[in-house]
């Protein structure tokens, strides 16, 4: 898998992390424990992004 490949799957992810802690948080009786694991997973999907631009 190239860089560009990376780092698009990670860019999709992320997406997708932040749809799901949406969906989560607009529940009647959001799952706290769940949204901020799910925020973490996105933080640190972040963090490998970054970390991508950097070196290109």
């Amino acid at each position: 898998m190239s860089l560009e490949e990376r780092l698009e799957a990670l860019k999709v992810r992320h997406s997708t992390l932040e749809d799901m802690i949406q969906q989560e948080s607009s529940r009647p009786l959001p799952d706290d424990v769940e949204i901020h694991a799910l925020k973490k997973q996105k933080l640190r999907i972040k963090d490998e992004i970054a970390g991508i631009a950097t070196r290109h």
